[in-house]
């Protein structure tokens, strides 16, 4: 088939009243930075962003290939969301259903977390966010789902001012920023082990988020089947996932 003839056929289809567009695939493989990541991104006019932590036994999903076999075909996208204690509870605020299982955390303390400013990934219906958590406490959002990790990333467009430009750890990271919209969450994990500053910059110059939060490091896990990919690592705390509306 010709190349215009191709474009005719899909262009009609999407002019069908009534027939259903089907959502892109979620994830790609991306070249940034000097790096290899691979970059989900969710419509959430298009797909639901949920949080999920613990089962209907009470016990964390703790893998994203349980949280597959658990949700069945619908899920498109999975990833760890947010930093965990040894017990696989999350470390800050971890909101789901609408229901807070975890109160904000302002706490000072050592690693990652407590590298003020950290921040907030939130969904409230087809928008999301990411914010410092000053700012979301008092931007006073009463979301859906959200979690807090750190440090932040990017922050109303500059790098995190602790974040070197090119600092000797290394490792594998994920994280997540917003289109300007607020309609769509961008994901990235990398392929192998970077800077934070190789990081910060993937989602500032290359993916063109103003905020951006980093998840976490040496777990970062994706699921992403139309990448034939399930990751396989340490027992995971919150997850995020997304499903077809």
């Amino acid at each position: 088939m010709r190349p215009a003839h191709a474009l005719l056929i899909m262009l009609l289809a999407l002019a069908v009243p009534g027939r259903a567009v089907a959502a892109p695939e979620p994830c790609r493989a991306m070249e940034a930075q000097g790096e290899s990541f691979t970059v989900c991104t969710i419509d959430l006019r298009r797909q639901r962003l949920q949080l999920f932590w613990l089962q209907a036994d009470g016990r964390p999903y703790g893998a994203l290939g349980t949280l597959a076999a658990a949700q069945g075909k619908p899920l498109s996208f999975a990833m760890n969301a947010g930093m965990y204690d040894k017990d696989q509870a999350p470390v800050g605020l971890y909101v789901e259903g609408g229901h807070e299982m975890k109160h904000v955390s302002t706490a000072d303390g050592p690693g990652n977390f407590h590298l003020k400013p950290n921040g907030v990934f939130w969904v409230k219906g087809e928008r999301a966010g990411v914010l410092d958590t000053a700012h979301y406490l008092r931007a006073k959002i009463r979301p859906d789902y959200a979690t807090q990790s750190g440090p932040m990333l990017v922050i109303d467009g500059q790098i995190h001012p602790k974040i070197s430009v090119d600092g000797p750890s290394q490792k594998i990271r994920n994280g997540v920023g917003m289109a300007e919209d607020g309609h769509v969450a961008i994901f990235a994990i990398s392929e192998r082990p970077v800077t934070f500053g190789a990081f910060a910059r993937l989602f500032r110059d290359d993916l063109g988020c103003r905020n951006a939060l980093f998840l976490d490091g040496s777990v970062s896990s994706l699921y992403a089947p139309n990448l034939g990919r399930t990751d396989i690592s340490r027992p995971l705390g919150p997850l995020v996932g997304a499903v077809a509306r």
